[in-house]
């Protein structure tokens, strides 16, 4: 059933408010800087697991690793939080709606990825994520790539809790 175009419009003005000031103000949704705690952990965990592999000592590239993973999976549980928040905005039965699901779901399972593999190390004596835990770190990363593309589509295409067209103008006016 298609929606009349003061429906659709409503849709659109509910999705770029927050639902909460925990979510952050109008135009400075807070999700999208919390991610860069476990993006940008994840990934220098899976630089320090590279790095060791190329050691005379490689635990401390490992024990490094593990920790990143754990400072990680903090922020993702964060970050979740706060992204359940924007996507109680968005309205049932719209793509959008669906997309944000889906980058939930792709979202959680890097998370349970990157748990397991902190388990994997927890378990090796050095620290070492063998190549279970490298599996599961890629596995997780190609996840958060696809992820992010998601929210990148969200953001950007579908401006989902960027500000409307009618305050971007003032940015534009001399």
């Amino acid at each position: 059933m298609p929606y009349t175009n003061s429906d659709t419009e409503s849709k659109l003005r509910r999705a770029k408010r927050p639902r909460s000031i925990l979510a952050g103000p109008y135009g400075h949704p807070f999700h999208a800087l919390l991610v860069t705690i476990p993006i940008g952990a994840w990934t220098a965990s899976f630089i320090f697991d590279i790095v060791a592999g190329f050691q005379d000592d490689p635990e401390p590239f490992h024990a490094g690793a593990s920790l990143l993973i754990l400072v990680g999976l903090i922020g993702a549980v964060v970050a979740a939080v706060v992204g359940i928040l924007d996507l109680s905005t968005l309205s049932s039965g719209t793509r959008v709606r669906k997309i944000g699901l889906t980058h939930m779901l792709l979202n959680t399972g890097a998370t349970l990825l990157f748990l397991v593999s902190l388990i994997v190390r927890s378990t090796s004596e050095s620290g070492d994520p063998g190549a279970l835990g490298l599996v599961l770190s890629i596995a997780a990363l190609v996840l958060l790539g696809g992820s992010g593309f998601l929210g990148g589509e969200m953001t950007y295409r579908y401006g989902v809790r960027v500000a409307d067209e009618e305050t971007q103008q003032a940015g534009y006016a001399k």
